[in-house]
């Protein structure tokens, strides 16, 4: 181990080019501030918006800093962080890293993949029209609004946290949200039902209190204005939202949340810790996607499910460090 005296040092990665860049430097910074100075000698790894590497303000390749380093904490969302990209460079170089391995998280953050598993696990999810090309929009868009009933979700297959996503009525809105998100550089674009109801949110962390899977209290997302839909805009904003945890569904519902998203956890592969969103309406409850790298900024939805159940962010973090560096 390159290890500084006897303490283990931590490379954390943030930043990254990717839609999510300014909640990566958050989480990222967290992590940092986790890091004992007793225990730990951490690098900040900061890869900027066009993907270079930096240590110290300067440029630097990643195999120069992974020699540098016993173990990476992940902090990084979206695309390259969470789509399995930086997973292979750094399963090239052989550095243990907190959260799941480059093939898990490309199913995770795909989203057309992650429903499949889901319907192998007899989980609901909201029906969808997949566009993979500009060329297929106007039969896709015709296909869905016949289909489904308005609005129609329009979102990006491969990004995170709402990113882009949007709630179009009628031909020329979706073909319109459509053209932008291929314009932007959506490889694949998915039309797909809307389904009104609460927004509930389950993490799920590995080898935790004595438990294999051990899935923590259901938060739910609750917008504080009269928002029909949870933009990015709105769940980025504190005033936007308010996370209640845990929630107040009922028993039943509560229960089949916490095996969905454990589910979903096992059925791709995911490593460390992930969280799981889902819609709950009266009579049933929908999948809408897994985050395998989850926010964990101040005031975002895991840690408050860890406040919840009275667990430090720092213990937890410590925690992640571990699981990365023991053998799985």
């Amino acid at each position: 181990m390159y290890t500084i005296g006897m303490n283990i040092v931590v490379g954390v990665l943030r930043g990254g080019p990717s839609h999510e860049y300014e909640t990566s430097l958050a989480t990222g910074n967290v992590l940092l501030s986790h890091l004992l100075p007793e225990r730990y000698t951490p690098r900040d790894i900061f890869i900027d918006k066009t993907g270079v590497w930096h240590v110290a303000g300067r440029p630097v390749s990643p195999v120069r800093v992974l020699e540098m380093v016993d173990v990476v904490l992940v902090g990084l969302h979206g695309e390259y962080g969470e789509d399995g990209e930086v997973q292979k460079i750094l399963e090239r170089h052989g550095v243990p890293y907190s959260g799941s391995n480059s093939f898990a998280s490309f199913l995770a953050m795909h989203k057309v993949f992650a429903k499949k598993y889901a319907g192998e696990n007899k989980i609901h999810t909201p029906r969808y029209v997949l566009i993979e090309s500009p060329d297929d929009i106007a039969d896709s868009i015709m296909t869905a609004v016949r289909a489904f009933i308005p609005p129609v979700v329009v979102k990006p297959v491969r990004w995170g946290s709402s990113v882009g996503v949007s709630l179009s009525t009628g031909y020329p809105q979706v073909h319109e949200a459509a053209v932008a998100l291929f314009d932007e550089g959506a490889q694949n674009v998915l039309l797909e039902e809307y389904v009104r109801g609460r927004e509930a949110s389950v993490g799920v962390i590995e080898n935790f209190r004595g438990e294999e899977l051990y899935t923590l209290p259901v938060a739910e997302i609750i917008a504080t204005r009269n928002e029909e839909f949870l933009s990015s805009d709105v769940k980025k904003n504190d005033e936007g939202i308010k996370i209640s945890c845990p929630a107040t569904f009922s028993k039943s519902q509560k229960e089949e949340l916490l095996q969905s998203a454990m589910a979903m956890h096992r059925s791709l592969g995911l490593r460390h810790y992930s969280r799981s969103d889902f819609i709950v309406t009266p009579h049933s409850i929908h999948y809408i996607e897994t985050h395998s790298l989850p926010e964990l900024a101040e005031k975002s939805i895991f840690p408050a499910m860890l406040e919840a159940v009275g667990e430090p962010s720092p213990n937890f973090t410590e925690h992640l460090i571990n699981l990365a560096l023991s053998k799985d």
